[in-house]
């Protein structure tokens, strides 16, 4: 009696095997601007009054809908950052040196958030200067990628002053600033934040306005689940 012909299972269960393979294929790494949104605003900067980010470390609580713009989605690296900067007049950069401690600088800081909008920083990229880049929007790539897990935020720190300040926008536009209660007018008064390991509460809301960075992540691979 002739042996039955098996190929057709064979393929068959070759052909859902393969599917098994595809279905637990990892999943690769993903580029995310954290901060970007589709409208771009316009830093003050020479507008009279030139409003500037100063000597301080602040992150983009909400634009419109675009709530907790600044959240890393997932874990992952920051690679870059960038900033959109104003060109103010050279008697405003004469004033803001004057004034802020020198020439306009920032970095950003990686923030882990805690209970009543206590912050640590776990991570910092260089400072870097950026009079040669006003009136124009410019990436920063990172020597050193900044570890970041899922929920942790990504901020500006100022060091001496940015002209990276939209303003007149929405009640529904708004900023925080590390500096203590009471003192949110005092913008002169150092309260970036720029040791590791620093613990800051942000208090100071600023409304209608908009701090126009943002910083580069790419997402950590996932491993595919067992089959």
């Amino acid at each position: 009696m002739p042996t039955p012909r098996r190929r057709p299972l064979i393929t068959a269960l070759a052909a859902a095997s393969g599917l098994a393979l595809i279905a637990a294929a990892p999943a690769p790494a993903a580029i995310i601007e954290v901060g970007k949104i589709a409208v771009d605003h316009t830093p003050s900067c020479p507008a009279s009054p030139c409003l500037a980010v100063s000597r301080t470390t602040g992150y983009q609580a909400k634009v419109g809908a675009d709530r907790g713009l600044m959240v890393v989605p997932q874990n992952g690296k920051i690679v870059a950052w960038s900033i959109t900067l104003g060109k103010p007049g050279d008697k405003q950069i004469e004033f803001f040196d004057e004034n802020l401690g020198g020439p306009a600088s920032a970095r950003i800081t990686i923030l882990r958030p805690g209970k009543k909008l206590v912050s640590v920083v776990t991570g910092q990229s260089t400072v870097r200067q950026l009079q040669p880049f006003f009136g124009t929007t410019v990436q920063f790539p990172l020597g050193r990628a900044l570890n970041v897990r899922k929920g942790y935020v990504v901020a500006l720190t100022v060091p001496t002053w940015a002209p990276a300040l939209a303003v007149g926008l929405g009640n529904d536009s708004s900023w925080r600033a590390s500096r203590g209660k009471g003192t949110c007018n005092d913008t002169q008064v150092q309260t970036a934040q720029q040791t590791l390991g620093a613990t800051i509460q942000y208090r100071c809301l600023y409304r209608t306005a908009r701090v126009t960075y943002s910083a580069t992540l790419v997402t950590t691979p996932t491993r595919p689940p067992p089959v």
